[in-house]
């Protein structure tokens, strides 16, 4: 067990440390001039642009420019962002709760759904209902996030025909609201499509590696000894099969637990939602290297670190991974 977990810590050690190299070339390559685009519709001289790229640093040789990069990482300070010019830790801080309650609550009804429907799947499998919840998970697993959203707004915000629209197209609140209940309705109303989108979507795939887990599980011989001691199908199911299932879901639910913190970039966008998604969005524009480093790095880490979790559960969950 002590070297399962050392090599587990080492292994996600490495990832981070990579991911923090990754961060600052992968965003260098990207096209674009920042200094142009935030001096885009103003008229300004070479002076000035060479007097910005000074400040903001970019004229400076790639490894001074990286160098001090790892010295501000190693700090915990992820710079100033170049079109908001305030600190990028302090920007995700800004928006990181409103992505938490968005894809969080999409993450949770999400899983409980696609488990139930899952499981339900492989118990009957083969049967009328089987086949229309994963035919029903096929489709919506393959349906792009975006697309999705942009139809929802068109039936559901904007109303087709006598259909009247019953949602807001976007944003988090409606500012001026006041009242306990009525601050309640407008939050519940904006957060419902975008969390609808998000559903649709997550739910497929817990729903589709449920099934398939199950199934694996379902011709082991313990099974046949749980029946033979008299147990009911419930019982056999509810105890023995699902638990064992259950590993491989373990793992894709904590990955997606660490995607609450990305959020999704095409939701957040499409419904103009105040998350790090619509912030990325906003930085890939410019580019904003700093801020595009920043929520990076953040990014990664969620998902590194909930993927570690997940392994360092998996010896309390499974008896075997303790004894291989």
């Amino acid at each position: 067990m002590a070297r399962y977990l050392a090599a587990k810590l080492a292994g996600a050690s490495v990832s981070l440390v990579a991911v923090a190299l990754t961060a600052f070339f992968l965003f260098r390559v990207l096209p674009g001039d920042p200094v142009r685009a935030l001096t885009r519709g103003r008229p300004t001289s070479a002076a000035q642009l060479a007097q910005l790229r000074h400040q903001l640093g970019v004229d400076r040789p790639l490894a001074a420019q990286f160098a001090d990069y790892l010295l501000r990482l190693t700090h915990g300070d992820l710079g100033t962002s170049y079109q908001y010019k305030t600190s990028v830790t302090g920007l995700i801080g800004e928006h990181l709760w409103a992505t938490v309650y968005l894809v969080g609550t999409a993450t949770l009804l999400s899983a409980v759904l696609g488990l139930r429907s899952g499981i339900r799947s492989a118990w009957r499998h083969g049967s009328v209902g089987d086949r229309v919840r994963t035919g029903v998970a096929v489709v919506l697993w393959s349906v792009p996030s975006f697309w999705l959203g942009l139809l929802l707004i068109v039936v559901l915000a904007v109303g087709v025909g006598p259909v009247p629209g019953l949602f807001p197209t976007g944003g988090a609140s409606t500012p001026g609201t006041h009242g306990a209940v009525a601050v309640l309705t407008d939050r519940l109303t904006h957060l419902a499509l975008p969390c609808l989108t998000l559903v649709a979507v997550i739910y497929a795939q817990y729903a589709l590696t449920m099934r398939a887990s199950l199934l694996d599980e379902m011709g082991s011989d313990y099974l046949t000894t749980a029946r033979a001691k008299g147990l009911r199908d419930d019982q056999v199911r509810r105890r023995h099969a699902v638990p064992n299932a259950l590993l491989p879901t373990v793992t894709l639910i904590f990955v997606n637990v660490g995607f609450v913190v990305s959020g999704s970039v095409l939701v957040e966008t499409v419904f103009s939602w105040p998350g790090l998604g619509s912030l990325f969005y906003e930085a890939l524009s410019v580019p904003d290297l700093p801020l595009l480093e920043g929520l990076f790095v953040v990014f990664s880490a969620a998902v590194i670190l909930m993927n570690l979790l997940a392994d360092l559960l998996y010896p309390v969950l499974d008896p075997r991974v303790r004894t291989a």
